[in-house]
Parts: structure tokens; C-alpha cells; sequence
């Protein structure tokens, strides 16, 4: 925040006893709550602060709000406030200085009356970068902040904040931020004419880091907790509902799937009977991708199934058609069952309903930057259109990567090289797998439709991974840069695999 000099120890004082006294109800990160308090501190720093919005603060901020300084001073006014920054900060540029939260820092806990909960307190570390005289980004101080967010008519506001602890070396923590320059990203989306990208950064387990950059659409401002469609990796979602029933025992890889559901179009074609989930899973079934791409708009085989690899989300359909032919349930209800509840992917739905809020939606573009209409489905797909927010499909991909509660046997048919797809490049059990050498192995999925380019990456053995999302017909342009960056060495070998014939 702007620089303010003068004296506030008595009311610190006030707040590290508030602290102590609720230290011990520090709410979990994966909390609701958690996550509304982070995505409203993304709006008041990502956007307010680092892009000069200062629509954002007049938004976020109670009319008692007030604000201290152990450096510059204090605001008692809301006015106060936003007047300094207006002429301040964002006086001469809408680019003068950027805040970074250190990934880890941020803590949240309630405050209640009784037991009834009015507001939260927020404590964490955060940088500050500055442009020097030949603009280019320079560091300027690190600092500890506490927040009080307060309930107002039902929404969350700002009521006092307190920035102490400055210092203008950078010592306080030993970790820098595991993301590159925030504002090269910027301008390199600017450049690349990318509306909105997505990135999540899984480290030793643990998915450490979200971060969105650009817009939703022409004008608005992406938050923290982007809704994104994210086409076909809405499959490794429902391949894991189908591992998940063979893992309780409710269902059978290798079961034709004829037991529970026949396609119209095939019942002339015996073929049908050989049709299982494993064949499914690992895009051997001999149909094609849709079958709308052909002039009979009939499903079809192309090829026996389980002769060898083709690329279908008719498959994924035969499957979820079976699936809840026998359990009398939507796939979206099993998927609520089995994966959404337990991982708190709060934000991630199949189709569209009254839940989604569509005010966080990152509407798709072409190549020239153009929007396309917003295309809302009402029933599940199981190959396409799932909404999810970088943070829900990171939870997803963190608990596959530490096993995704499935028992051994289970879990290794998901990472065995079920068919080859090309040197090096294997479907398992909806999951694309690359042999990167040396024992070394990532899983994939990638999505594409109109308006929207997604994949991810993850490194069972080193437990890292990478995540990205892009509302643009050519956000995969993106993808070779970030993977270089983020994944190294792995992420290199996975560009060559890509790029071999």
C-alpha cells in the first residue's frame, strides 16, 4: 500500500491480542470461507492495486474503513483512502507498483460475537515491486499485513488494514515466488492477444500456487477464481468416477458394457459386445472423435475394438450412458459423490445451473480477439464441456498425484501404457502418459473447442505439475514457454515428444 508515516503501537497491540486470543481457529485453506477471503484479497491486490482499478477499491472497502502504517501514516477515512491512492499511486501511471502475496503466508481466522460470525481476520507476508527510472521492475519492500474483513448486508468488505514490518531487503522469507515476473506475463499475453490465462503450479504434492492473469472479457478484469470451460479434460474427471466404482468394487474394467447400455446405431453391428471400460479409457473402442463429423451423423466402428489408439469422446459417452444405466444416477450426481464433494471443488460443474456464477465466467475468443456467444450447456457430457477454476482442477490433479485414494492395483492400471500412441507417447486410463526417460513419466490431458485451449501436466515421480487454462482458439501457443519455465528439463522433453512426427 502508498506510504504514510506515524505511530500506531497501541493499536497493533489491540490486534496481537486479538490474534492470540483466536489463534488456535485458524481456518483450513481448503475452507469456503478460506477461499472467498483469497479471492477477495486477489480483487483488492491483483486487480485494484496492481492494475490502479480503483473501482475495485471503492467495491471492497467499508465506509469505516481505516488504515495504518508503520511507515507512512494513517487514513481514518474511506475518502482518505482512495483520494492518496487516486493521486498517489495511480497519478502518473496505471502501472507504478505491483504486490505480491508469498505463496503460504496468508492465514484466516473467525471472529465471532457469541456464535455468531461477522468477520475474519487475514495475516500474511507480501512483496512490493517498483519501476525505476528506466522502468524496469525493481524490488521495493517486504512487509507483514493484517486485515479485517467484516460482514456488511451480506458481503464481504474491508474494514481496517495494518502494514508493519517493512523492510526493504529481501530476507524475510528464504523462498522467492515460484511464478516468474507477473507483469512480463502481462504483456506477453497483451502481445500474443491470450484474453485470460490460468496457471496453477503443483510442487511436492501440494498444489502451491494459482494465478490468473487478463480478462474474462473486453474490459473485466480476471479474478483469482476464474470460472473456465475447459473441454476434454472434462475426461480424466469422469475416467476417475469409472476407476473409482472398480475401486469400491461396483464395477468392472474389463465388463462389456453392453450389460447396461447398446447405442441404437450399433445394435446391426456385433461388435458392440467387445466394448468394455478399459477400451474406453484408453481410446480403443474404433469410433470417431463425434459422430456428427460424419455425413450419416450415425455412430460407427472405423476399426475393431481394442485393435489400436483413436481419439474418441463418443466413447466416453457409450460409457457414461452404461454407468448410469446400472446406478440409476447422473453422472454429474456420481461425480458430486465420489470426487467433487471429497476434494471441495465447490466450483466445478458439468453443465451449467443456477449455482454457476456466471459474473466469473471467462467468456472464449478467437485468434483476432473477438468473443464468441456463451454457449451454456444444461446436461452432462462426460468427454466435454466441464466449468471448473484452476484451484478446484489443481485439488483434482493433486490428489491423483498422491494416489487419488485408489488401492495399488487400481492406480497402476491408471498409469499403465494401456495403448501407444506414437514414440514415447502412451494412453493409460484417460490420462495421456509421456515417457520422459529415466523411470521419469508425466500424465496429461489437453482440451480444445472454440474459444477455449486448456492442458495439464503432472510428474507422479517428482511430484510436481502444471496447469493451464486459456479462454482463446490459439491459447496452446502458450503452452511450450510455460512448460520450459515451470517444468524444466521434464517440460522440455515433453515439447519434444509433442513436436516429433
Amino acid at each position: 500500500m502508498p506510504k504514510f508515516s506515524f505511530r500506531f503501537i497501541h493499536f497493533l497491540y489491540f490486534f496481537l491480542q486479538l490474534f492470540t486470543i483466536i489463534s488456535k481457529a485458524q481456518i483450513r485453506s481448503d475452507a469456503e470461507l478460506f477461499k472467498i477471503i483469497k479471492s477477495k484479497d486477489s480483487l483488492l491486490f491483483d486487480i485494484g492495486f496492481n492494475k490502479c482499478d480503483i473501482s475495485q477499491f471503492e467495491k471492497l472497502t467499508s465506509e469505516k474503513f481505516e488504515f495504518y502504517h508503520d511507515k507512512g501514516g494513517k487514513m481514518l477515512s474511506k475518502k482518505t483512502f482512495i483520494e492518496n491512492t487516486k493521486n498517489g499511486l495511480c497519478k502518473f501511471s496505471s502501472y507504478q507498483a505491483r504486490r505480491e502475496l508469498l505463496q503460504g503466508t496468508m492465514e484466516i481466522y473467525p471472529l465471532k460475537n457469541k456464535d455468531t460470525l461477522y468477520g475474519v481476520l487475514q495475516t500474511g507476508i507480501h512483496r512490493f515491486f517498483e519501476k525505476n527510472e528506466g522502468k524496469e521492475e525493481v524490488f521495493g519492500s517486504i512487509a507483514k499485513f493484517t486485515h479485517i474483513w467484516e460482514l456488511e448486508k451480506g458481503d464481504w468488505k474491508l474494514t481496517k488494514v495494518l502494514s508493519y514490518d517493512h523492510q526493504t531487503k529481501d530476507t524475510l522469507i528464504g523462498e522467492r515466488s515460484i511464478f516468474g515476473n507477473d507483469v512480463d506475463i502481462e504483456k506477453w499475453l497483451l502481445s500474443n492477444k491470450i484474453p485470460a490465462l490460468g496457471l496453477g503450479i503443483i510442487k511436492d504434492g501440494k498444489l502451491k500456487q494459482v494465478k490468473v492473469f487478463g480478462e474474462l472479457r473486453n474490459g473485466v478484469s480476471a479474478p483469482y477464481n476464474t470460472i473456465f470451460k475447459v473441454a476434454s479434460l472434462t475426461k480424466p474427471i469422469s475416467a476417475m468416477v469409472a476407476l473409482k466404482l472398480v475401486d469400491l468394487g461396483k464395477w468392472d474394467l474389463d465388463e462389456p458394457l453392453y450389460k447396461y447400455w447398446i447405442d441404437p446405431d450399433l445394435k446391426q453391428d456385433e461388435r458392440y459386445k467387445k466394448l468394455t471400460t478399459r477400451l474406453v479409457l484408453s481410446h480403443q473402442t474404433g469410433f470417431p472423435n463425434w459422430r456428427y463429423m460424419s455425413a450419416s451423423n450415425k455412430l460407427f466402428f472405423e476399426f475393431d475394438p481394442g485393435v489400436k489408439y483413436q481419439y474418441s469422446g463418443e466413447g466416453f459417452e457409450y460409457l457414461r450412458k452404461a454407468l448410469e444405466k446400472k446406478f440409476h444416477k447422473s453422472l454429474d450426481e456420481l461425480a458430486d459423490n465420489l470426487i467433487f464433494t471429497p476434494l471441495k471443488m465447490r466450483d466445478t460443474k458439468f453443465f451449467w445451473d443456477k449455482s454457476v456464477d456466471e459474473s466469473r465466467f471467462a467468456v472464449g475468443h478467437d485468434k483476432a480477439g473477438n468473443e464468441y456467444p456463451i454457449e451454456k450447456y444444461f446436461s452432462s457430457n462426460a468427454a466435454a464441456n466441464l466449468l471448473t477454476t484452476v484451484d478446484d482442477y489443481g485439488n483434482f490433479l493433486v490428489s491423483v498425484l498422491n494416489g487419488a485414494g485408489l488401492s495399488p492395483n487400481v492406480y497402476k492400471e491408471l498409469i499403465k501404457y494401456q495403448v501407444k500412441k506414437k514414440e514415447n507417447s502412451f494412453f493409460g486410463l484417460g490420462f495421456e502418459i509421456y515417457d520422459l526417460g529415466n523411470g521419469e513419466f508425466a500424465l496429461s490431458h489437453g482440451g480444445s473447442d472454440a474459444g477455449v485451449n486448456t492442458v495439464f501436466f503432472i510428474l507422479p515421480k517428482t511430484k510436481d505439475g502444471l496447469i493451464i487454462f486459456t479462454n482463446v482458439d490459439d491459447g496452446w501457443k502458450s503452452y511450450e514457454r510455460l512448460l520450459n519455465h515451470y517444468l524444466g528439463k521434464n517440460g522440455r522433453r515433453i515439447v519434444e515428444i509433442e513436436n516429433q512426427k
